[in-house]
């Protein structure tokens, strides 16, 4: 079992960070950081396996416990089974919306009879080393994510929740809130429904539910933990860069702006 797998299903109350920049060098850089775990996202990015295969490199030369954790672009066996054969530490899995598409998403990690992963030499064995203790142990120890980002997903949480072998449910904010017809709208009463729904569901099954803050200020990860998640991803690596040169950018402004102070004679 991984690190990151123990501290979820351990309700250690995890943090992770967002990863879009497909580079080794932001992998490594942040896994040496104080988190549990990267995601790194190839839903909405252009990374391939090579990239993914390079930056799970650099989380492993980093010191420390960080795991690797990737997004998939889909719900695709073929997809899963390339990623995961890689050697990750677990997998989210955008719009899951039922109890079937979350058993299929089961099957696709694990080797027969329990399901359809296929058999081969890889990273994830050590390019063969340890094949067999790793094809005969793999079942189960690979963290899997069912993200809850639209209207019927919600619906069918607890199910989805229920599907033995999910270990955690995700919301995604930004799909689930255009979904429901109110994009954006994170304040409002109905979206807070919404989102507490599906905690809720996921507590009822025993499951852990975590989501995503780009807001990375006390008050909104409070927010988020005065909510119930059992997990955050906090901040996006893009948004860090652009925020935090953006107040350097204010800060030397404001510095041009102070008034000389006059030179003694």
């Amino acid at each position: 079992m991984t690190h990151i797998k123990d501290a979820i299903e351990s309700a250690d109350n995890p943090l992770g960070t967002w990863i879009s920049v497909g580079h080794p060098t932001i992998a490594e850089a942040t896994a040496q950081l104080d988190l549990d775990f990267l995601l790194v996202d190839m839903e909405h990015t252009t990374m391939d396996l090579e990239t993914i295969e390079s930056m799970a490199r650099g989380v492993d030369a980093a010191p420390g416990d960080t795991d690797m954790i990737v997004r998939v672009p889909w719900n695709d066996p073929v997809r899963l089974k390339r990623v995961i054969d890689i050697g990750v530490a677990g997998v989210m899995v955008p719009m899951v919306g039922s109890a079937e598409e979350a058993e299929e998403l089961v099957r696709s990690l694990r080797y027969p009879p329990d399901g359809i992963r296929g058999i081969a030499g890889s990273r994830a064995t050590r390019y063969g080393k340890n094949f067999e203790e790793y094809v005969t142990s793999a079942n189960g120890s690979i963290l899997t994510i069912a993200q809850i980002e639209t209207e019927r997903g919600m619906e069918n949480a607890q199910e989805v929740a229920a599907v033995e072998g999910i270990d955690s449910l995700f919301v995604g904010p930004a799909d689930l809130s255009g979904s429901l017809g109110m994009f954006a709208e994170w304040d409002s009463a109905e979206f807070d429904e919404a989102v507490q729904s599906i905690i809720d569901d996921g507590h009822a099954a025993d499951v852990p539910v975590g989501t995503l803050t780009t807001d990375i200020g006390a008050d909104a990860i409070e927010s988020r933990v005065d909510q119930g998640f059992d997990f955050l991803i906090a901040g996006k690596d893009v948004a860090l860069l652009m925020d935090s040169v953006e107040v350097a950018i204010d800060n030397y402004a404001d510095a041009l702006d102070k008034p000389v102070s006059a030179s003694d004679d």
